[in-house]
């Protein structure tokens, strides 16, 4: 038991992985509860594609010598908000529109940034360096993280209907066109408190995996909600302890972890596990010889 005690205790001696356990935990609160709306809203790929466009708001922003963040915010919301405008005036299907965008942004700020000197280096945007937070990206992360998680929160209820039923949504008086935006502007906020912490690629499994296992697990939408948040903390304080014993990347622990325990669910799960299912439908194909 002490052994146990040890294994958790014997890293948070050192002040920064105290804080890369509270930024991931925090990072993966507000990534679990908007992948529930994702997942139902069938908007993994918006994820990646936003995800993969603030690369060039980045390296603008330190050719401009503002803050970083302010730079993927917009960047990711352009890319939002041009794959909104780009489905609705023309044929071309909302996936397609979204590849095109999110590919053509990402290698505009491949290119900015091969072609711009900067003391940046690319790994640390790409796959987050949250060993290397420090207080004030500490508070920075809180202060975006809880802000989105409270808004979230705040009209649950309107995003639920409009994720699970837009023509409903619609027909009932809510304002369906700034739900759709609003989405994308948290969408877009929580991607940005997730950059120091596991990159502009490994987020896009945040924001997936933790809705994914809950919808596994629960047919509750609450209950949906609480369960992402206990998978996502959960998966984000192992991954960051598990890094600091095998000297690994602390993301990608963190996404590895999460990638577990969703295989754990997708077998295991009490209904729509696939061993469950298995034993059910041997059981029904038996049951009438029998």
């Amino acid at each position: 038991m002490s052994e146990v005690a040890d294994w958790i205790t014997g890293p948070l001696a050192y002040p920064f992985m105290q804080r890369a356990l509270i930024a991931s935990v925090m990072v993966a609160a507000v990534c679990a509860v908007l992948s529930c709306y994702l997942v139902l809203k069938g908007w993994s790929l918006m994820g990646d594609a936003v995800s993969h466009a603030v690369l060039p708001g980045i390296v603008v922003a330190y050719v401009l010598n503002l803050p970083l963040a302010a730079g993927a915010f917009v960047a990711g919301l352009s890319c939002a908000v041009v794959t909104g405008y780009l489905k609705e005036n023309s044929r071309v299907k909302e996936d397609t529109v979204m590849g095109i965008v999110f590919s053509g942004m990402f290698g505009f700020g491949l290119v900015l940034f091969t072609r711009i000197e900067t003391d940046q280096h690319l790994n640390h945007i790409l796959f987050g360096n949250v060993l290397g937070v420090t207080p004030r990206d500490l508070i920075e992360i809180a202060i975006v993280a809880g802000g989105t998680l409270l808004a979230v929160l705040l009209k649950r209820r309107d995003l639920l209907l409009y994720c699970f039923d837009p023509h409903h949504a619609r027909s009932i008086g809510l304002p369906v066109r700034a739900l759709y935006y609003g989405l994308l502007v948290l969408l877009a906020l929580t991607i940005v408190a997730s950059l120091k912490a596991v990159g502009i690629i490994l987020v896009v499994a945040m924001l997936i995996a933790p809705g994914a296992t809950a919808h596994l697990l629960t047919d509750s939408f609450e209950r949906m909600l609480l369960i992402a948040a206990a998978v996502a903390t959960g998966s984000a304080a192992v991954g960051t302890l598990v890094s600091f014993h095998i000297d690994g990347a602390t993301g990608a622990c963190i996404v590895l972890t999460q990638a577990l325990v969703f295989c754990a669910a997708f077998l295991f799960a009490p209904k729509r596990g696939m061993l469950r299912t298995n034993r059910a439908e041997g059981a029904s194909r038996s049951g009438p010889a029998g």
